[in-house]
């Protein structure tokens, strides 16, 4: 597991990225201001693995095996120079930060289509009781 905080140009953002079985899985945590050190382990001990537990099994990012092939030392230098010059959160992570993102808009999309029937059957049970009062003749 893994937690990356960055400044995004507004907020401080955290990344929670977990490798689960070669399935990369992803989280955001927006801090606002920049976190304490405190807040941050309060952060990691008590949000955190709430956060990691709500992820779904679906929106979860494979991620590319490497190549088997020799990698010269010259190469493996830079390219572990560019990995620890880089900052923010992974492609993968964004990929399943989207699509954790797009599944529970999906969930929303629902229930609130069942909110709004409910709310108008409710409303048309009401007219129709309404109307039998009236033609009841008190």
């Amino acid at each position: 597991m893994k937690l990356t905080v960055y400044h995004d140009g507004q907020f401080w953002v955290g990344v929670v990225e977990e490798l689960d079985r070669g399935r990369l899985k992803a989280a955001r945590h927006v801090f606002g201001p920049e976190p304490h050190d405190e807040e941050v382990l309060q952060f990691v001990r008590q949000v955190m693995p709430r956060l990691v537990g709500a992820l779904s099994r679906e929106a979860v990012v494979g991620r590319a095996e490497a190549e088997a092939r020799k990698i010269s030392p010259k190469r493996l230098a830079r390219q572990a120079s560019e990995e620890t010059k880089r900052r923010g959160i992974s492609t993968f992570a964004q990929e399943a930060l989207k699509l954790e993102h797009e599944k529970r808009k999906l969930e929303s999309r629902a229930d609130s289509r069942q909110k709004r029937e409910a709310l108008l059957a409710r409303k048309r049970e009401l007219k129709v009781r309404k109307a039998k009062e009236k033609h009841r003749g008190h």
